[in-house]
């Protein structure tokens, strides 16, 4: 069985208590059948750095962006197409909408949006899109944008069922990270039993949201598995085969061959 963790952030992790090293946090995804991760960058200099930290790898990819919360750090936007042009950059991202933590500076997030959209389309080159209480103005933004001429997910799903159909109709994958685990995510399962099995990603968002029975300590990309096994169950089909699906998936929007 090959699993994909589609969205971790490995620079995040504890690597003083829990890890001795990004080999370590490897191994421990390996022995889960965990073969490949893409690690997230939230901004340009923590791309660089977490570039630096990594190193180069076989079994990791990365994302370039800046997160709609760290825009206070700054946003070269030409400094972003020049990384996102980079063999190892898969992805534009993580980008989006966050109105929960920050409203008061919504156009500059919509903008800077925007941008991330226009450079992965020059690229060609998907984007990966957080979205918090900003559902109406992310929908808009990236039907307006054109986000099918470079495709996207909207990773760590935490919308509804309306949502999820507009995503689909927008050709977005849609990513299920722990928080489908948890007792109170009602509405998240619900919206996950209508999304086609060739839309569907699965990820950790390490060093967040670690699924059941893990709740309550760091995540880390070993836990994707307990994703991948609870979405079989909640979609009715074996473990290997959501495994299978959800790295196909992987492969399809990030232009990859892992698992192969």
């Amino acid at each position: 069985m090959f699993v994909v963790d589609s969205h971790c952030h490995l620079d995040c992790l504890d690597y003083e208590k829990l890890h001795t090293s990004v080999d370590d946090v490897i191994a421990k995804a390996s022995a889960r059948d965990v073969g490949f991760m893409l690690a997230v960058a939230t901004t340009l200099p923590g791309f660089e750095a977490m570039k630096q930290l990594i190193g180069k790898r076989d079994n990791v990819a990365f994302s370039c962006g800046i997160h709609p919360l760290n825009l206070d750090e700054g946003y070269d936007f030409d400094k972003l197409a020049q990384l996102a042009a980079g063999n190892e950059v898969v992805a534009l991202g993580e980008t989006g909408l966050d109105y929960y933590y920050q409203q008061e500076n919504a156009l500059l997030q919509q903008e800077s949006f925007r941008q991330h959209i226009r450079i992965g389309r020059q690229v060609n080159k998907p984007v990966i899109v957080h979205t918090r209480s900003a559902r109406e103005d992310t929908l808009a933004i990236l039907r307006e944008e054109k986000v099918s001429e470079c495709g996207g997910v909207l990773h760590c799903f935490t919308e509804d069922k309306q949502t999820a159909t507009e995503l689909l109709d927008l050709g977005m994958y849609i990513s299920f990270s722990g928080i489908v685990t948890f007792r109170n995510a009602e509405q998240i399962r619900e919206a996950a039993k209508i999304v086609p099995l060739d839309r569907i990603l699965v990820e950790t968002d390490s060093p967040y949201l670690a699924p059941v029975p893990h709740r309550g300590k760091e995540n880390q990309p070993a836990y994707v598995r307990d994703v991948v096994e609870y979405m079989a169950v909640l979609k009715g089909i074996s473990v290997e085969q959501m495994a299978e699906i959800t790295t196909q998936n992987f492969n399809q929007l990030f232009h990859l061959h892992t698992g192969q």
